[in-house]
């Protein structure tokens, strides 16, 4: 036994005895994705490489939870943590029977590349369904969370590595992410671009974070001095290991034109503080290493947190002493996490529009017609980075299922989900023009999918390029046939699928309800039906602004942030960030905010919530704060506080907020957060404050106080 083998020696001293064994080429060898084993020290092959975006991907059948952007709509910080404490639990199951296997492949390690953090400052981008919407507050909460649930609370040993990804300043065009330099005020960058990535170093102590592709400010990220040791590890104490996206280092020299070679870029990047490339550039290091770019001592800096990580997976010692080692590859897939899967999908589901309740609908109704591209489809429920469900119900069959036996369910797809051939176009629309005419209702099933918008992708179509989307719209063909569905004069619903928001201006005007249900996994079925019928009382809130057109925003490639999100925006949005409806209604009451406190102390907020409806139901309690007396430009409002309740018709609860000094400051010209004094509003509601008029809402509104912060 080499002493790095005994487990009972502490961690540093068996990484300096690993790493003062290794030869300079061995540890090179060791800093790209794919390592080789050294069979002389009896260390195995591994493979860095993993993804579990919302399940374990890739790698088999696992439980498919809804796209993350659906999960930010769920605004449950403790149902996000439940949810990938499940994935953890899976990706241990799998890596070990693998492992028995002896396979130490891709997509077969404990080291995860997720979540994807990157804020969605324009839903014209294909890679927003990846993250948690707009607002770094909201980010911030559910990212520290699956952070935890993903690498778990031993004192000894990772369950996992979590990898929040991209840092930093990345959100398309990805078309032009290999070459693109963002270019921000840096009150932009600390107040919009880092908080939720702090929030996952600092909070949830995330073991790995993932550099970004483009440049920020003229520097490649993944070669950013300033980003990846100056911030990252001098600033908020990081002490894991940085991995670079995937062939990022020879995007510095091929693309960005900031290194001469691969052996100065590879030198460039380990010296700014990225360990470990996903790619091949690092080989390069040993001809970096004669040139007299780097030394063989900054090598070991990034060796050492390298295999600081596999110790603290447990890699290296007995499986009996490692607690994660035991799981049962039996909890794979299995009964407990499909219902967890079915009760995340039915927290993310958010009702837009439902004029003059016309939801939930009778499971009694003669004919119902279930119509549209995407009824009928259980690959399109699942997104991007997905793995394979077993059993996935689409939201046909969910419907099926949850009606009456008398009730009659057709389904005829309509149009396909992009324009085809006009004459098959003109035959599908007629079949489901008179399918809708014999029903009670139509049940539309139609958006997008991850074909459409997704990671750098060519796709020729009226409305994508690259990946990304050059306009909002729903889909032609798709707008096409509601209109005509909406002819007949039976009424339509519309079911939304899709990663982003769409400007179905159209729709919210003529159709009597909007349910958005994202990419919502292997329990669509279910889930959906289960609201379109009452079964329970929709909940979800958006983590996105819908906006009326694409012309309403900045130019894509433009990285400030004024004109875009809730908290810039000054237009009039289709449905504001933080909206849903609800079957039932709450009332607010007793707002309890201090008259003054001293700038930088904490602020006690509470508020008292009642279900004054008659059906049990969740509410998503809101707390915004806008600054009135700022001495330099800040948000209209922001988000600093949010909670998930349920509430049983007529009961209430008080519920509690208190805000840290932070959460009032904002970020000035000498680089640091301040809190200026003066005047700020408190509000808290079941929504965002100052949108009145939405059809249908669900509370009595926003209550509003205001706070004079003192010297």
């Amino acid at each position: 036994m080499f002493p790095f083998q005994n487990p009972d020696l502490d961690l540093e001293s068996r990484l300096s005895d690993l790493i003062g064994r290794l030869t300079l080429e061995e540890k090179i060898l060791q800093m790209e994705h794919k390592v080789p084993a050294i069979d002389r020290l009896g260390i195995p092959q591994y493979d860095w490489w993993n993804e579990c975006l919302h399940g374990v991907a890739r790698a088999g059948v696992a439980t498919v939870f809804p796209q993350a952007i659906g999960l930010a709509a769920t605004w449950n910080e403790h149902l996000i943590f439940q949810m990938a404490d499940v994935i953890s639990t899976e990706a241990r199951a799998k890596h070990h029977e693998f492992a028995r296997q002896g396979q130490r492949e891709i997509n077969q390690g404990l080291t995860f590349w997720s979540p994807n953090i990157n804020i969605c400052r324009d839903p014209r981008w294909g890679r927003a369904q990846e993250t948690y919407g707009e607002d770094p507050f909201l980010a911030g909460r559910l990212a520290v969370q699956f952070v935890k649930g993903l690498q778990g609370d031993h004192p000894v040993y990772l369950k996992t590595v979590a990898t929040p990804k991209h840092f930093a300043v990345h959100s398309g065009p990805e078309a032009d992410r290999h070459h693109f330099d963002a270019r921000i005020e840096e009150r932009d960058l600390w107040e919009t671009y880092l908080p939720h990535f702090e929030a996952c170093i600092r909070e949830a102590r995330a073991h790995s974070i993932m550099c970004a592709y483009n440049r920020l400010e003229g520097d490649a990220c993944c070669a950013s001095y300033r980003l990846l040791t100056n911030i990252l590890r001098e600033q908020w104490g990081f002490d894991g290991y940085v991995v670079s996206d995937c062939w990022a280092i020879s995007d510095i020299y091929e693309r960005h034109d900031l290194a001469d070679d691969a052996p100065a870029a590879a030198a460039m990047s380990v010296a700014a503080g990225c360990d470990l490339n996903c790619g091949h550039s690092y080989r390069h290091l040993l001809q970096a290493v004669a040139d007299g770019l780097i030394t063989e001592e900054e090598i070991d800096v990034s060796v050492r947190r390298l295999f600081r990580a596999r110790f603290k997976l447990g890699m290296f010692d007995p499986p009996e002493r490692v607690p994660y080692a035991a799981t049962d590859f039996a909890l794979n897939d299995c009964a407990a996490h499909a219902g967890l899967a079915e009760e995340v999908a039915r927290q993310s589901l958010v009702l837009l529009k439902n004029e003059n309740q016309f939801l939930p609908l009778s499971k009694e109704l003669g004919v119902i017609a279930v119509i549209g591209p995407s009824a009928d489809d259980t690959e399109v429920l699942l997104g991007n980075y997905n793995g394979t469900p077993s059993h996935p119900v689409s939201i046909l069959a969910g419907i099926r299922g949850a009606v009456a036996d008398g009730t009659e369910v057709t389904h005829t797809p309509g149009c396909p989900l992009l324009a085809g051939d006009p004459r098959e176009v003109a035959a599908q629309q007629l079949v489901a023009v008179s399918a809708a005419k014999r029903a009670e209702v139509v049940v539309f099933v139609g958006g997008l999918s991850a074909d459409l918008e997704r990671e750098e992708f060519e796709v020729e179509a009226e409305g994508f390029a690259g990946g990304d989307r050059t306009d909002l719209d729903l889909p032609r063909v798709q707008h096409e046939l509601l209109v005509a569905l909406h002819e007949t004069g039976t009424p339509v619903v519309l079911v939304l699928l899709n990663g982003a928001a769409l400007s179905v201006t159209w729709a919210a005007d003529h159709l009597p309800a909007i349910l958005e249900a994202w990419y919502p996994g292997q329990a669509a079925g279910p889930a959906v039906a289960a609201a379109l019928f009452g079964d329970l009382s929709p909940a979800g809130r958006l983590p996105v602004t819908f906006y009326r057109c694409a012309d309403d925003l900045p130019p894509f490639d433009d990285y400030a942030m004024a004109g875009r999100t809730y908290r810039y925006f000054e237009g009039d949005p289709l449905f504001p960030f933080g909206h849903g409806l609800s079957y039932t209604r709450f009332e607010y009451c007793d707002l309890d905010i201090p008259e003054s406190i001293r700038a930088g102390d904490p602020l006690p907020v509470s508020v008292t919530v009642r279900n004054a409806g008659e059906r049990l139901g969740d509410e998503v309690v809101q707390l915004y704060v806008s600054a009135r007396e700022a001495s330099a430009p800040v948000p209209r409002r922001s988000l600093q506080g949010f909670r998930r309740i349920t509430l049983e018709p007529g009961a209430s609860e008080v519920v509690d907020f208190v805000l840290q000094p932070q959460q009032l400051g904002r970020f000035d010209e000498r680089l640091t957060w301040v809190v200026d004094p003066g005047a700020y509003e408190i509000s808290i509601g079941g929504k965002q404050p100052g949108f009145k008029g939405l059809a249908n809402a669900h509370s009595t509104g926003v209550l509003t106080g205001r706070i004079r912060l003192l010297d």
